[in-house]
């Protein structure tokens, strides 16, 4: 007597067909939505994180760049004022040919004298007095500057420092033109025995 029992065709156990293997891989709704909270949770940070940034970009010092040149660039000119250029020497000698152009054989030596020295000291002495205003303008421009922008706009030391030197040059030839050109620092040369 054969007491083996034959399991039955629709038995759970002998029911494993693929449909039933997918159903079994595939993710539960909780699962799923705990993966969606997790990549939510990122994507707010990193848009928090970018947010920060540009929050902290926005009070940031601006850049300085254009204020610096333009210190230095008045320094430059301050320089060149004191020490002469080629546009003065060039409105210099041009000063001096037209004066001898007008010159006479009649002429006296004062007139010689003011044609060949006082015409090109006097061109010389405007070229400059232009080049230092110029530095002095430009150097209390950059200076003012942060007073007319937001009240915590400061300017960097070396750039305060350079435009000072620029007012100071600046004042310096404007006072060196003053006197060079109503001939206060050197008395005209004057001719002995010429006619008054």
């Amino acid at each position: 007597m054969d007491t083996t029992k034959t399991p039955a065709p629709n038995a759970a156990e002998a029911d494993t067909t693929p449909a039933d293997l997918e159903k079994a891989e595939t993710p539960q709704p909780a699962e799923a939505e705990a993966d969606s909270a997790v990549t939510d949770e990122v994507t707010e940070s990193d848009l928090d994180d970018e947010a920060f940034a540009d929050d902290q970009a926005e009070d940031r010092e601006p850049s300085q760049v254009g204020s610096a040149a333009f210190a230095v660039v008045a320094a430059g000119l301050g320089v060149v004022a004191l020490s002469g250029s080629w546009v003065a020497g060039i409105v210099s000698e041009r000063a001096s040919v037209a004066a001898r152009l007008e010159l006479t054989q009649a002429a006296d030596a004062n007139a010689q004298i003011a044609a060949q020295f006082v015409d090109p000291w006097h061109s010389t002495a405007m070229v400059n007095g232009i080049f230092s205003a110029l530095a002095l303008i430009i150097a209390t421009f950059v200076l003012a500057l942060p007073a007319f922008s937001s009240p915590e706009r400061t300017l960097p030391t070396w750039v305060r420092s350079v435009s000072w030197a620029g007012i100071g040059l600046g004042a310096l030839g404007v006072l060196l033109f003053v006197l060079m050109y109503f001939d206060l620092l050197l008395a005209i040369p004057k001719a002995a025995g010429a006619g008054a």
